[in-house]
């Protein structure tokens, strides 16, 4: 004990420090899970991975490019004459070839309603890189950013460990679908200055993450009033944006500020390859800002995260076949509607509903009902329920600092069919074993709440039209106890 005392006492403030977040639901859930990792055949009664934002849908059309392109690695007989023109030093700007893809995937995610400069596009090490960058360019020690709730529970990493940098919640509330309100931020804005606290400026992710929805244009006109009332920055992270599988669509915050008169040098976006594409291991992160001192300080802090040579050659070659990316970004679409569909409808059929989304690779479960009490300890409570027994892995609302307890993020697009199924079944043993609990205790009058109403008359909780039928898979292992009782 006085060894590891004395140990800590070595190491900088800035590394021992707690402002990582790593000591909340949200990464002890990763924890449980990589301690006890589900396999269908190997881990039949494993945790099944619900909290890892990972889009694995469209691997195979990623592979089949591979293979038809030979010459885009340099690890190939076709492509080896490059290998020494790639292998050697690289400036900060990173390949002409690669910014230039970049820049085309995101005016194509966008609609194709605004172009991005190649010049202003900056690497990083994925997005969690990005976003740390550009607060060491806006921010000093002890600053704060008003950041719209339920938020990304990684930012509390991001934004703050190594830039000792604070957040300051913006509370939203699901009597409006947490849509992110003036007054809102108003309120945030005043509370935070009569603490003495310095506000930098405002981050959102757009689509969410975790709702799984995106914002539309009057309020991310309303943002940006906001930000330039009070001269303060925005940013915006917008790695989801080509994981929008329904309308509305996606509208980049570069869209929205081309016809209004604001000071762009307040605007930032923070991109990534990681989601869109299903490329979190090639940490490709960027940063755009049409503030030219952001950018020349970014490129400077850029080496320090730089994509590697041998990634933008790769992906340059890929994100410029037109005719692959959009074929890539429709076939995405609609394999991730397919699962979002049989996700939620799944979960409908037994009285669990969820705030309707149409982008990201996950959504937010509601799970009030299901509480004892409309607590963050009833919260956790169930959580540690369903982790330990059910062993599903979901984060709870508190770990993204939501303000209602009882919400749940569930991603749904890094498994396979197969595993779907079997996670639909866990949840439907756990809800008919917690009714038929409280139907012996009290009738069943706790299941009824904000006219959510569980229909147990269908084994079935996935879509025959959208799936494979076939039985349900037998490797569950729900326990025969306990499912937290709803009340009134």
């Amino acid at each position: 004990m006085e060894f590891t005392r004395n140990s800590r006492q070595l190491l900088s403030k800035i590394a021992t420090n707690d402002r990582h977040g790593e000591n909340s639901p949200y990464f002890d859930g990763w924890k449980a899970y990589d301690s006890n990792p589900f396999h269908p055949t190997h881990n039949p009664h494993g945790v099944i991975q619900m909290g890892l934002a990972e889009n694995q849908l469209c691997f195979d059309l990623i592979e089949k490019w591979i293979l038809e392109n030979p010459d885009a690695s340099i690890c190939t007989a076709e492509g080896i004459d490059k290998f020494k023109d790639i292998a050697i030093f690289q400036d900060y700007h990173g390949l002409k070839e690669f910014r230039e893809g970049v820049a085309k995937f995101m005016r194509r995610v966008g609609g194709n309603r605004v172009k991005f400069d190649l010049n202003r596009i900056v690497m990083s090490g994925g997005a969690t890189g990005a976003n740390e960058t550009v607060m060491f360019c806006l921010a000093d020690p002890g600053d704060a950013f008003l950041v719209p709730s339920p938020y990304y529970a990684g930012f509390a990493r991001d934004l703050r460990w190594r830039t000792r940098l604070d957040i300051v919640p913006v509370d939203c509330r699901s009597s409006n679908n947490f849509r992110i309100t003036r007054a809102a931020l108003e309120e945030a804005y005043e509370k935070a200055r009569r603490s003495n606290i310095n506000v930098k400026g405002v981050i959102i992710a757009n689509p969410s993450n975790p709702l799984g929805t995106v914002l539309d244009k009057e309020t991310m006109r309303s943002l940006v009033s906001f930000i330039n009332d009070k001269n303060i920055h925005l940013v915006c992270d917008e790695i989801y944006a080509a994981t929008v599988f329904s309308s509305p669509r996606f509208i980049s915050i570069a869209e929205i500020i081309q016809d209004m008169d604001c000071n762009r040098d307040l605007i930032h976006i923070v991109y990534s390859l990681s989601k869109d594409m299903g490329f979190p291991g090639l940490r490709v992160g960027i940063v755009y800002s049409f503030n030219d001192d952001v950018m020349n300080c970014a490129r400077k802090m850029s080496s320090f995260g730089l994509v590697s040579s041998q990634t933008q050659f790769f992906l340059a070659s890929m994100l410029n076949d037109e005719e692959f990316v959009g074929n890539f970004l429709r076939e995405s679409s609609k394999r991730l509607a397919k699962r979002h569909h049989v996700f939620t409808k799944g979960l409908e059929r037994v009285g669990i509903s969820s705030l309707k989304s149409n982008a990201g690779l996950f959504f937010w479960m509601d799970m009030r009902p299901l509480l004892k009490e409309q607590t963050v300890e009833a919260e956790i409570e169930l959580w540690r329920v369903i982790i330990n027994k059910v062993k599903l892995n979901v984060s709870p609302g508190s770990s993204f600092q939501c303000s209602e307890p009882g919400w749940f993020r569930v991603c749904f697009a890094n498994m396979d069919d197969e595993t779907v199924r079997v996670a639909l079944e866990r949840i439907r043993q756990f809800v008919l074993q917690g009714k038929e609990k409280d139907d012996v205790s009290d009738k069943s009058k706790h299941w009824k709440k904000q006219n959510l109403r569980l229909s147990f008359s269908s084994v079935r909780l996935y879509d025959e039209s959208l799936m494979t039928p076939r039985m349900i898979s037998p490797h569950s292992p729900i326990p025969h106890s306990p499912l937290v009782r709803a009340r009134t």
